[in-house]
């Protein structure tokens, strides 16, 4: 399997060639050349497998080059009960990503898959944990360092930093914006005092903080001095591994591959719903991709109009479901390669306007940018938008009607779900964290504390080490070779 940029001006390269990077050194996302494709016949294989041999299976499509023993062995290390163990009361954690089923009635079906029983109760564990094994294999294979720089709006970070603490020869460089996380969120990270985890606070918000990754990852020449990686969503390795729940609710919630499911999904990067639409490109009987956003919509007006508009960091709204306050879904590039049927030439000049102009307009009207928003169709992509009022009423309208307590941003995915679910087709919402994450709004929507799971009663009161410093790129820089001695 070899893997190629949305830009077409990088050579291709394999699993393990893109693995510890981020960006191609043409600005692109990297790609498989070709989606491999999944037969009826393995799918009915797969019914029966654990959380770690669905990996398996899925992962070594992808990661060719990694001897099949080997693979098999990180991702039994990764997948396991005592890796995510943090479930909810009736759930059983060796299922890794247990379905729920909210409401059955009427030909109406809703069902929650749990993603947040990992270390850092979000569903960035998932990839995350996969990611701080493959990584540490590669860099003993190389006897190589690594450093780490990403960008957070919340959950990446947490989940990076506990996947990657203590692992030899990685240090984790991790942006976020200053004082717009949750208490908890925040006291997850900075509370970490392990010598090989940095945490930085910019002034700004989450899009600059990705702005300076990008900009880090494209000066070619310090990322190879200062070994720069990256557990942003856009590493390849992240986005693959979260194609692999997407198969596990399918079969969980089948059983037979007559039957189609849809996804409704909280986005804000494009990250984890690009990983839907992958495991649709391979042949996973999906039927709609739902994209729920928060206030922050560039997602979903692009999903109603064809219009991609970032907003600048003073459009960009501070809400309580804090990881999507995105406005510049990085990884929407990999799905606009695929619309545009591979050609890396118009991508590259359509995000080259992303950076100039502010955004692009595939809706065909007049003066627009061309008309393919008519194709977006057919790769099943739908949208809906929530706001504060709406999760806390959703929040509230959950624990009422099913009894359990629900997340700000799984509220935002349930509310639209519900306004997209189809009779005879099971709408599977993702799961985004726990609601332990975002207890100030769990508190105003219900009058109570969420429940904690063990080992996370008081943690916002340890002790945090961070550091503080403007949205500068050069001093950001200058603070990575401070710290690596490289």
């Amino acid at each position: 399997m070899q893997y190629a940029s949305t830009r077409g001006h990088a050579a291709a390269q394999n699993f393990s060639e893109i693995l510890l990077g981020g960006l191609a050194p043409d600005g692109g996302l990297y790609l498989p050349t070709s989606y491999p494709q999944v037969s009826g016949a393995e799918l009915d294989a797969w019914r029966g497998l654990s959380y770690a041999g669905l990996a398996f299976e899925v992962l070594k499509k992808f990661a060719t080059d990694i001897p099949a023993d080997d693979l098999k062995a990180i991702v039994e290390k990764t997948y396991t009960a005592d890796v995510y163990r943090n479930a909810r009361q009736g759930e059983d954690a060796a299922q890794i990503t247990p379905l729920r089923v909210l409401e059955d009635k009427d030909g109406r079906k809703l069902i929650l898959q749990a993603l947040s029983n990992g270390p850092t109760l979000a569903f960035k564990d998932m990839a995350m944990q996969l990611l701080g094994n493959l990584f540490e294999y590669a860099l003993a294979k190389k006897q190589a360092e690594l450093n780490i720089f990403g960008a957070t709006s919340g959950d990446t970070g947490s989940a990076a930093e506990y996947a990657m603490r203590g692992k030899k020869g990685i240090r984790v460089f991790m942006l976020s914006p200053h004082k717009k996380m949750s208490a908890f969120q925040t006291a997850q990270m900075f509370s970490l005092q392990d010598p090989n985890i940095f945490n930085i606070a910019v002034e700004g918000v989450f899009d600059d903080c990705q702005d300076m990754v990008k900009a880090v990852s494209n000066d070619l020449a310090y990322k190879e001095r200062q070994k720069i990686g990256t557990v942003n969503s856009i590493n390849w390795a992240r986005v693959v591994a979260q194609v692999v729940y997407y198969f596990r609710g399918y079969l969980s919630a089948t059983t037979s591959n007559t039957q189609k499911v849809s996804f409704t999904v909280p986005s804000g990067n494009f990250g984890n719903i690009c990983a839907g639409h992958i495991a649709r490109m391979m042949g996973l009987p999906i039927d709609k991709l739902v994209v729920a956003t928060n206030e922050n919509d560039v997602l979903d007006e692009f999903f109603r109009t064809g219009v991609y508009r970032v907003r600048k960091s003073a459009e960009t709204w501070h809400t309580t479901s804090p990881s999507m306050d995105i406005s510049k879904a990085s990884n929407f590039e990999r799905f606009i390669y695929d619309l545009l049927d591979g050609d890396a030439d118009r991508v590259k000049a359509l995000f080259g306007k992303v950076e100039t102009a502010g955004g692009f307009d595939l809706s065909g009207q007049p003066g627009s940018d061309g008309d393919e928003f008519k194709k977006v169709a057919r790769f099943g992509f739908q949208s809906g938008k929530s706001v504060h009022a709406d999760r806390l009423n959703t929040i509230r309208q959950v624990e009422k009607n099913y009894g359990i307590t629900i997340d700000t941003h799984t509220a935002d995915g349930i509310k639209v779900a519900l306004e997209h679910i189809e009779k005879g087709v099971p709408m599977i919402v993702l799961e985004t964290a726990l609601p332990a994450k975002f207890n100030e709004t769990i508190r105003e929507a219900l009058g109570r504390d969420a429940e904690r799971p063990a080992g996370f009663e008081n943690i916002e009161a340890l002790p945090q080490r961070f550091e503080v410093m403007t949205a500068d790129v050069d001093k950001m820089k200058a603070f990575i070779a401070a710290n690596t001695g490289l």
